[in-house]
């Protein structure tokens, strides 16, 4: 047996939510490092276009389609973009995420509460479900849900985005019972405290980090690419016997 070869990506085509930085950058980078054909998507062209050019300048083949993953308009013209430029998909990474509030659920709007649900589970949901017949038709696929350490045990301040990330755990576990005999892997990550400007209130907060600190063996916060590792190994042939799996990289924060 051959390792190596297991982790191989070449042929496949990727997409990648919330891929202008932070850990959705890191895990397309990593997967296009692989020999995957990456879609880069976030909602800012721009910054994505960026992304494309860095990615292109290492031999990685890349393609930008501009997406928000509250708009399900979005999420099917991603589906369809992907289909037409690289022919198929193969794996899909939903990362892209939403936390608009910092305070108790009794002070969290309802339209705060539509977009944390939106963006964290109906968007992969949507995306997942219209990508569907494309990964079947190439013979199954891999499909890569970032969840949080946040929904397997809530933080103060943070009730509603934890609600949305264990909707997003069980949703990968549902599609994985649904979808294994396609030849489709459904698994989550549970990213603990990275370091990433999405977390920034976390990390920047000194009694925060303090209290994150601890409680982690592992001494540090988290790096984006402490999660692409994980992230390509359930994307490749090296995880074919996992679905279903949450998969925790934190740090031992919820041991």
């Amino acid at each position: 047996m051959n390792i190596k070869s297991k982790f191989d990506l070449k042929g496949k085509v990727a997409i990648v939510t919330g891929a202008s930085k932070g850990i959705g950058k890191s895990i397309a980078e990593a997967l296009g490092q692989s020999g995957a054909r990456v879609v880069v998507s976030s909602r800012r062209q721009e910054a994505i276009d960026e992304v494309v050019n860095e990615f292109k300048k290492q031999g990685i083949e890349a393609f930008a389609i501009a997406a928000h993953m509250g708009e399900m308009n979005d999420v099917k013209n991603l589906v369809s973009k992907t289909k037409d430029h690289f022919g198929g998909i193969d794996i899909i990474v939903n990362n892209a995420a939403s936390n608009p509030v910092f305070g108790s659920i009794s002070e969290t709007d309802e339209s705060a509460f539509d977009k944390i649900i939106d963006v964290n589970v109906k968007g992969p949901f949507v995306l997942c479900q219209q990508a569907y017949k494309e990964m079947c038709a190439r013979g199954g696929g891999a499909v890569v849900n970032i969840s949080s350490i946040e929904g397997l045990t809530p933080s103060p301040g943070l009730g509603i985005y934890s609600v949305s990330k264990a909707s997003l755990l069980m949703l990968t576990k549902a599609l994985a019972r649904e979808w294994g005999n396609d030849g489709i892997r459904v698994n989550a990550i549970c990213p603990g405290l990275i370091k990433t400007k999405f977390s920034r209130a976390l990390w920047d907060s000194e009694d925060i980090l303090k209290h994150f600190m601890t409680k982690t063996p592992i001494q540090r916060i988290g790096e984006p690419e402490d999660i692409a590792g994980l992230a390509l190994f359930l994307a490749s042939d090296a995880a074919a016997y996992c679905t279903g799996g949450v998969y925790v990289a934190d740090g031992g924060y919820v041991i």
